[in-house]
């Protein structure tokens, strides 16, 4: 399964597997922030752009750039932020940050993480989902170069609200608030992106010495650069683009990150052999797998948990969640797969056909409008239209088991659990409520009674009805 360019990642996996084998790695997540500004009862974190929460981004991408320890700081009275990044990283250490003093004072929430003395530290943003392990595995090279401060920087068309990079030569002086800027540096279009490094001898010693005496009263993280320059050290800046450092605090700026991101895995996807018919209509979720020689039509949603396997063809206005999509298999147009949905090789879902919970083998058919639910659909099996397996009772979910070789008369009913043998029939209308054994016919259905000439004199009737009144 390939959705992602080969090349590019062996080449950043020699350079992860190189920091791991000689530096070890703390990366703290800042996720204290409520982002009021989303108006949703829901922490901003715990959005999601494709598929994903956004701090499990950032932890992604922090655990693949080599950070073998976690540290992520929540705002009190986070138990969901808290159980979201156990949940994704159970090693991670949980801190409180119970007052709002600025980033450094984040920062150092995490002191006793800081104090297991890591030979790099990653400082991160759990508001920051579209940063790559690329770009902080160049942030720790910096650090193994002998920088005790790499802070991730970007030129935006406008500069305006950033803190400014002050640079001297090759080395980074100061980092500058824009409201503490002097006009000369509110010129500079080089810009603070937020992410930071700090050599974990010298993290402490920098930190503790950061103070409030700023505009905004708080311990600002950016003094690390001063700091460190006064204390001999080297600092500098490295450049990426601005999706790298792109923060997220309205739900306007959610959808442009989902867009931005959207955009990579579409040109992943097709690096790696997928057809796209109309790439800007097809959603994908950072976790779908696809194979070579997919082919996916317009209007195609992926949710999470989704692998296609070579040769399959996605048609249009399909939605597909936490299913396997086996090699040359056919969906839809008009198919809706849900979790649990198995399909093997050669397996045709039509339109308007919802799969949950199934396994459907090689070769089997279900061309058109039926509901397969907690079934098994035995290889070359045929579901005709209208077919619905009866899985729930109201309190209670149930299998039905269909055989090899099967055959389902449309517009039948199996109401499960049941069990259909291989190579058996049911006639089309039936409601199948017993075990039909293998290479039986089955059918239900009541006596065909024809009335000649009834609909002649019902229409009379009717007729003289409506004349007489």
């Amino acid at each position: 399964m390939l959705a992602f360019n080969q090349s590019g990642k062996r080449l950043m996996t020699r350079m992860i597997s190189s920091h791991r084998a000689k530096r070890t790695c703390l990366a703290i997540v800042l996720a204290a922030g409520e982002g009021t500004r989303m108006c949703s009862s829901r922490p901003k974190v715990l959005h999601a752009i494709g598929g994903k929460t956004l701090i499990a981004h950032v932890l992604s991408a922090a655990i693949e750039a080599g950070g073998a320890e976690l540290a992520i700081v929540v705002g009190p009275d986070r138990a969901d932020v808290a159980a979201e990044a156990r949940r994704l990283a159970p090693q991670a250490q949980i801190f409180e940050q119970r007052e709002r003093l600025g980033t450094a004072h984040a920062v150092l929430a995490a002191r006793k993480a800081i104090e297991a003395a890591a030979d790099d530290i990653l400082v991160m943003f759990a508001d920051t989902p579209l940063v790559r392990r690329e770009t902080l595995a160049r942030l720790r090279t910096a650090l193994s170069e002998g920088a005790a401060v790499a802070v991730l920087g970007f030129t935006p068309k406008d500069p305006a609200g950033y803190g400014r990079l002050v640079m001297n030569g090759d080395d980074l002086a100061a980092i500058v608030e824009e409201k503490d800027a002097t006009p000369q540096q509110r010129a500079i279009g080089f810009v603070n992106g937020g992410l930071m490094a700090l050599s974990g001898n010298n993290a402490l010693a920098i930190l503790d010495q950061i103070g409030n005496a700023n505009a905004k009263g708080e311990y600002y993280l950016t003094d690390a650069v001063a700091i460190a320059r006064q204390m001999g050290l080297k600092a500098v800046a490295i450049e990426t683009g601005e999706d790298d450092v792109r923060g997220i605090n309205t739900k306007a700026q959610l959808a442009e990150t989902e867009a931005v991101l959207q955009g990579r895995l579409r040109a992943q996807a097709m690096e790696a052999g997928v057809t796209l018919i109309a790439p800007e209509t097809v959603f994908l979720s950072s976790d779908t797998k696809l194979g070579r020689d997919v082919v996916i039509e317009p209007n195609v949603v992926f949710g999470p948990g989704v692998t296609v396997e070579d040769g399959a063809t996605i048609r249009s206005f399909s939605h597909l969640e936490g299913a396997h999509v086996g090699k040359g298999a056919r969906v839809g147009p008009f198919a809706r797969l849900r979790p649990g949905a198995k399909l093997g090789t050669d397996v045709h879902i039509g339109n308007f056909v919802e799969v949950k919970a199934s396994t459907i083998e090689d070769g089997a058919k279900a061309n058109h409008l039926a509901y397969i639910g907690d079934a098994r659909i035995g290889e070359g099996a045929n579901i005709g239209a209208g077919t619905i397996t009866c899985n729930y009772d109201g309190v209670d979910k149930h299998r039905t088991d269909i055989g090899k070789g099967a055959f389902i008369g449309t517009n039948s009913s199996l109401v499960a659990p049941v069990k259909i043998g291989d190579g058996a029939y049911i006639g089309s209308g039936s409601v199948v409520t017993k075990d039909v054994p293998a290479d039986a016919l089955m059918f239900e259905r009541a006596e065909l009674v024809t009335k000649q000439g009834w609909a002649a004199r019902f229409r009379a009737a009717k007729a003289a009805r409506k004349k007489n009144t």
